[in-house]
């Protein structure tokens, strides 16, 4: 009987994980970026340590393909806001990825960002991942470019898991996610950490 009691106790235990939310939207509580919120929300409950980090909000240019990384350890010529968010990446258990579809694509700001994470693409590694997208669109091939964009970056990152895809689809005004399931979806697979 204790033995049971002491195996209910190790398996129910769940280690906190370092989540880093990347919001690509270019709109402050835009559509995907209220998603975010929501995935944070359920994240923080499940006990783990979340950060959002709005992409539009910092300084991160676009990457030059000039390689100075490749000769200074991973370094990147460019010195902007990257240089902050490259170790919260680094230490992320978990990333997770939300774009609105802008031309069936992603947002350019998370596009600077994936292309800007090769300058330490040979130590980023074993992230689990999650995918967020929102489009005005609700057709069922909507987001296959976007969703390739996302996947495209997990085939760069050795030891990655895809772990969950939210199709925020029909939603085009500012604030017309807020009254779908779509919200719900986003809180519990937050929770789910």
């Amino acid at each position: 009987m204790p033995f049971n009691l002491h195996k209910t106790i190790y398996t129910s235990f769940k280690m906190a994980k370092k989540v880093l939310i990347l919001s690509g939207s270019p709109r402050h509580r835009g559509n995907s970026d209220t998603l975010c919120d929501q995935f944070l929300k359920g994240a923080a409950e499940a006990g783990n340590e979340v950060e959002k980090y709005f992409i539009s909000a910092h300084n991160i240019g676009y990457c030059s393909a000039c390689y100075y990384c490749s000769d200074h350890e991973g370094v990147c010529c460019k010195k902007d806001d990257m240089n902050a968010l490259m170790p919260k990446i680094l230490d992320a258990d978990v990333l997770v990825f939300s774009s609105p579809v802008y031309m069936y694509s992603i947002s350019a700001q998370l596009k600077a960002v994936f292309d800007r994470m090769v300058a330490k693409y040979e130590i980023i590694r074993d992230k689990e991942l999650y995918y967020i997208m929102t489009a005005a669109e609700d057709e069922e091939d909507t987001m296959d470019t976007a969703l390739a964009c996302m996947r495209g970056m997990r085939d760069c990152i050795p030891g990655a898991k895809e772990m969950g895809v939210i199709y925020g689809k029909g939603v085009y005004e500012k604030g017309e996610i807020i009254d779908t399931a779509y919200m719900h979806q986003a809180y519990e697979m937050g929770k789910s950490i």
